[in-house]
């Protein structure tokens, strides 16, 4: 019987580990949110706040996939020696760009606050808008871990993200 390759049994124990587990809840905290907005109906600056939430969870996915599959030294440039930097400095800008989605949902969320009346009869975007805030929230303090948890591994000398 042939010896099994090495990325079959890094799969558990990068899935257990704590940066697998953050990255996953990125995923569906991100995919919370672009699909909380684009499944009623956006205008204005909700348009920056689904383009910052795909974009991050497609980068997102794809670093996951790659770090899942051992394949980070394909990656030209920021792969390699440079794939757990790459990784801190990709969480670092997803909370900075997510800090701002904050702002823009309370800001759309206390401006519809208006319709959340029982006698407003209307549609209403406030419950959408506050549970995209909160999925908002909470994306980035996920990113906000995984950006000081990379930071710290990086600065004890550490070059592997798991």
């Amino acid at each position: 019987m042939p010896p099994q390759p090495q990325v079959k049994r890094s799969f558990p124990e990068f899935l257990k580990s704590f940066i697998g587990i953050v990255r996953v809840l990125q995923i569906l905290l991100g995919a919370g949110l672009w699909v909380t907005i684009a499944a009623n109906k956006y205008e204005g600056s909700i348009h920056y706040v689904l383009f910052v939430a795909v974009l991050f969870w497609l980068l997102t996915l794809a670093i996951f996939i790659l770090t899942l599959l051992d394949k980070q030294d394909l990656v030209p440039i920021v792969g390699g020696e440079r794939w757990l930097l790459s990784n801190a400095i990709h969480d670092v800008a997803a909370t900075l760009l997510y800090l701002s989605t904050i702002g823009i949902m309370i800001y759309k969320t206390q401006k519809n606050s208006y319709c959340n009346l029982d006698v407003y009869k209307h549609h209403c975007l406030y419950k959408v808008y506050l549970t995209a805030s909160v999925f908002a929230c909470l994306t980035a303090g996920v990113y906000l871990f995984s950006a000081v948890y990379c930071s710290c591994r990086k600065c004890r000398g550490e070059q592997t993200v798991v």
